[in-house]
């Protein structure tokens, strides 16, 4: 299992959204991760086992979803920027997105 994980729901259209590339990156902007959302909605495995803690982001590619869809959007793309501490099993980052608007939070 991955140490951090994410899930994406479209809270305008009620339904998982599927099809985001969401990436993985240090802090400063190296690349650890990358993968797609499942028909769920969700990345189970988003880089290694085990983190250092320190900072991290989580950046979710929102624009190319909203576009397929022909739906306008304010936000190409989400950036959640986060702190692993020493310690920690797992970390999932769920994401509700509408257009106009998104929430996040440290999921379980």
């Amino acid at each position: 299992m991955s140490y951090i994980s994410a899930h994406v729901l479209d809270t305008m259209a009620g339904t998982p959204a599927q099809g985001i590339t969401v990436r993985l990156q240090h802090a400063a902007g190296e690349q650890i991760a990358a993968a797609v959302t499942d028909s769920d909605g969700r990345v189970g495995d988003l880089g290694p086992q085990t983190l250092d803690p320190g900072g991290y982001r989580i950046t979710f590619e929102t624009g190319e979803y909203f576009s397929a869809r022909r739906q306008a959007t304010f936000f190409p793309r989400v950036t959640v920027d986060f702190t692993v501490e020493r310690g920690e099993a797992h970390y999932h980052v769920p994401l509700l997105l509408s257009p106009f608007a998104f929430s996040t939070y440290r999921g379980s």
